[in-house]
């Protein structure tokens, strides 16, 4: 472990280690398999980053989150440790060339995503690896049972396979009793050493708020413009309107939504990560892998679908270690939107059933047919052809790859057909009356031969390229071609591939999991049904109910919770009095209402109506008919 230190401050800086992180090193560094439990913030990438330094060979980490492959690579880059990560959309020749440098360059790790880890190429180049260690970050998407599965985790065992004597860390920031104990099946993990620090962060106050008025309770919370801050809310929409009536109150905000391009995303992480924006309003597709030290609050305008979930975001703040605040906003109309939106949502058994025959159906294959065939997929033409429910269909599909009955590839993709359907002749007779069109007429005539006599599928971003100008404009020049009935042109967009990994058997096909799909409604009704209790429940902590729910025995009371401000043992004399002295401060100058008083007063928003009902009772000051406050001696 000294040589360990030694690392640690060469290369990092740090003088001492964490909490655990020797204890799990040392586990790693004597080949034990390892189950790492660390808070968000609690320091898991140190924990496999500093053995592979230790001895020979490379790491092979395994990780669903690009952007943090990514800033890791970099960040060891930086101190010239050599690391790469194998990114999306490269060519055959790119991915072997990558591959061979980790074998014969001397890296000492290799960022992989669990879908790459499914290709033959990959697996067959980490045969011939020297592998010394296998790290699995985020591995509660293994387990079923988990908030994130992710049927690709299920390939990770084939490193197992391929280096049957290298130790496996496992590392997860939020798991339960039986999410443990369902890591440690799926890794095939031998003899772990389990390391579980506790959950708690003491600096981060749990808060769930109740208000009719969000957005006014929103700008209470955050009550300094210049600190930076995560709003989660639910639909893509709301992203640009809650940023909108943000900056209209003076906040610098952007929206953050899955919709879209990867350009736009990382333009505005950017002026996040600068500080240049402060806030980021977002649905769940951002944050993860994102680290970003001064967060001062992370605020739910709408309910989380369960408390994996939420205590996953709700630790992007605070991770500086200074006072956080981490705040669900809500009210009495959410809890039938939430199970409206979750509850009916989840696939049952009748329903599988339905989406997998309509799914045969949609692409006309017979009865004992389709196995290892591969359809592009609309996946929105599909829900509006058959009139399905695009959610429930969406997590039915999702369902049907877990059970490795289709393989479900995410992916958008545009596919257009042309033909021209006029000759050499009058097509350039057309040019010269319409000049604009002949960059990209010249393109599509370089690019492919035989587009007189054939239908043949074109790539637009080729074509753009070599036109010198836009893909939509490229799409809707063939437009306006097919239009003046200069080509014939099929546009077609996907979003998704489907293979079919089995012959279509109908019913057949889906009983053999039906208890499987039973137990899954309940675990997913379980999970809705816990959150609505944390969200109801206040009388206990806050940061007690989340630490008990990951099976932590007799946590302590924050002290700084809504739950805990609220209560009388954490309101002292002390304090009451400075409010005390707040509100007649206040009220010296006319009456005012509750919301006024609690947005000047610098104390927590329990304390003030506290003091409120107290002064009541005291005959000190009066309610007026406009339900104002106001001192009876005025």
């Amino acid at each position: 472990m000294q040589e360990a230190k030694h690392i640690l401050q060469k290369y990092w800086g740090h003088q001492s280690f964490r909490p655990l992180q020797q204890e799990i090193i040392t586990g790693a560094v004597n080949n034990s398999d390892v189950l790492a439990l660390l808070p968000t913030g609690g320091g898991k990438s140190l924990c496999f980053q500093i053995p592979p330094l230790l001895k020979e060979g490379i790491c092979i980490v395994v990780s669903p989150l690009v952007a943090l492959m990514e800033d890791q690579v970099q960040t060891l880059q930086k101190k010239d440790i050599k690391a790469l990560a194998i990114p999306g959309g490269i060519s055959f020749g790119d991915l072997d060339t990558l591959l061979d440098n980790c074998i014969y360059g001397n890296y000492k790790f290799l960022y992989l995503s669990p879908e790459r880890l499914q290709q033959e190429l990959v697996q067959q180049r980490i045969k011939q690896m020297n592998v010394n260690l296998i790290a699995i970050d985020e591995a509660h998407c293994i387990s079923q049972w988990g908030h994130d599965f992710r049927p690709a985790y299920l390939t990770i065992p084939v490193l197992r396979e391929l280096h049957p004597e290298v130790p496996v860390m496992a590392l997860t920031a939020s798991a339960t009793k039986e999410v443990v104990k369902d890591i440690c099946l799926q890794l095939k993990l031998r003899d772990p050493l389990i390391f579980k620090d506790s959950l708690e962060r003491k600096n981060l106050a749990f808060k769930v708020l109740f208000a009719e008025d969000k957005i006014y309770r929103l700008r209470q919370t955050l009550q300094s413009k210049e600190e930076s801050a995560i709003v989660y809310v639910r639909s893509r929409n709301a992203t640009i309107d809650i940023a909108r009536e943000l900056e209209h109150y003076g906040y610098s905000t952007a929206a953050f939504h899955g919709g879209m391009t990867a350009k736009e995303k990382s333009k505005k992480l950017e002026k996040w990560l600068r500080e240049e924006v402060k806030i980021m309003v977002a649905t769940n597709a951002f944050g993860m892998g994102i680290d970003k030290a001064n967060v001062r609050h992370v605020i739910h305008l709408n309910l989380p679908e369960s408390i994996e979930s939420y205590f996953q975001e709700a630790g992007r703040a605070g991770r500086d270690l200074e006072p956080a605040t981490a705040t669900i906003i809500t009210n009495n109309s959410d809890l039938p939107l939430l199970r409206n939106q979750f509850l009916k949502t989840i696939p049952d058994l009748e329903f599988t059933i339905l989406v997998y025959k309509k799914l045969c159906s949609y692409f006309l294959i017979a009865y004992g047919e389709g196995q290892d065939i591969t359809y592009d997929f609309n996946f929105s033409h599909f829900c509006t052809h058959y009139q399905l429910h695009s959610e429930k269909t969406y997590n039915t599909l999702q369902l049907l790859d877990r059970i490795s009955l289709i393989k479900l590839t995410q992916q958008f993709r545009k596919k257009i057909y042309v033909q021209f359907v006029i000759s050499n002749r009058l097509l350039f007779s057309y040019i010269d009356e319409n000049v604009s069109y002949d960059p990209v007429i010249k393109a599509i005539l370089r690019t492919y031969g035989g587009i007189f006599e054939n239908k043949l599928p074109v790539n637009p971003n080729l074509i753009a390229k070599k036109a010198g100008l836009g893909e939509m404009i490229v799409i809707e020049t063939l437009k306006k071609l097919y239009r003046d009935k200069i080509i014939d042109f099929e546009y077609q967009e996907n979003d998704a591939s489907i293979t079919f990994l089995a012959p279509r058997e109908d019913e057949q096909s889906i009983y053999p999991f039906s208890e499987y799909i039973k137990n899954q409604a309940k675990n997913k009704i379980e999970k809705i049904n816990a959150l609505l209790d944390y969200v109801a429940n206040d009388k206990i902590c806050r940061s007690r109910q989340l630490l008990h729910y990951f099976g932590e025995k007799d946590p302590e009371d924050c002290g700084i919770c809504s739950v805990c401000q609220s209560t009388d043992k954490y309101i002292k004399k002390e304090t009451i009095k400075r409010i005390y002295l707040e509100i007649i401060k206040e009220l010296e100058t006319g009456e005012k209402s509750s919301r006024d008083l609690v947005a000047r007063i610098p104390f927590p928003e329990a304390g003030v109506i506290k003091v409120l009902q107290l002064l009541l009772e005291k005959d000190i000051i009066a309610l007026t008919s406009g339900n104002n406050y106001k001192l009876k001696h005025i």
